[in-house]
């Protein structure tokens, strides 16, 4: 069963057709460029032709359909849970970065905690050892007497 290259020679003349007419019309367009820039274009255009690699005449060769194994019963992430082929190390190496995740996220809480009662307690802290009992604070009277300490100053 051979099959006719023409095809693929046509297609390939096709695109060399294309790439010369592109290549003109980039040539055309480089009359109004700067010389350093029509030099780097240059030497991009021959180092792209270095490294184009003409398409060869090779026979197509037909394949057969390898064939397809479909196993019922176990997941595509996961793999099968109840065989002895070590696919439960995959899933326990999997969940390792959602565990650390949920470490990294405990520890986080905790640091923030750490730091609300480290304020809470300075500012418990300066209450209790400033001169004015802590009753004074919510006195309406000692809010307005900060406001006019505020605007004398």
């Amino acid at each position: 069963m051979n099959r006719t290259t023409e095809p693929t020679m046509q297609a390939a003349q096709a695109a060399d057709a294309y790439a010369r007419r592109l290549a003109a019309r980039l040539t055309h367009g480089n009359a109004d460029l700067p010389y350093d820039i029509t030099e780097r274009l240059r030497a991009a255009r021959m180092q792209a032709l270095a490294r184009r690699k003409r398409p060869v005449s090779l026979p197509v060769r037909e394949t057969a359909a390898a064939p397809q194994v479909v196993s019922s019963g176990s997941t595509a992430a996961l793999g099968g849970w109840g065989r002895e082929d070590g696919t439960w190390w995959r899933a326990l190496v999997s969940a390792v970065p959602l565990a650390a995740l949920v470490v990294g996220l405990f520890f986080v809480n905790m640091v923030q905690d750490d730091a609300v009662a480290t304020e809470i307690a300075e500012v418990d802290a300066a209450l209790l050892t400033d001169d004015l009992p802590p009753s004074a604070y919510a006195d309406p009277g000692f809010l307005q007497f900060l406001k006019s300490a505020n605007q004398t100053r």
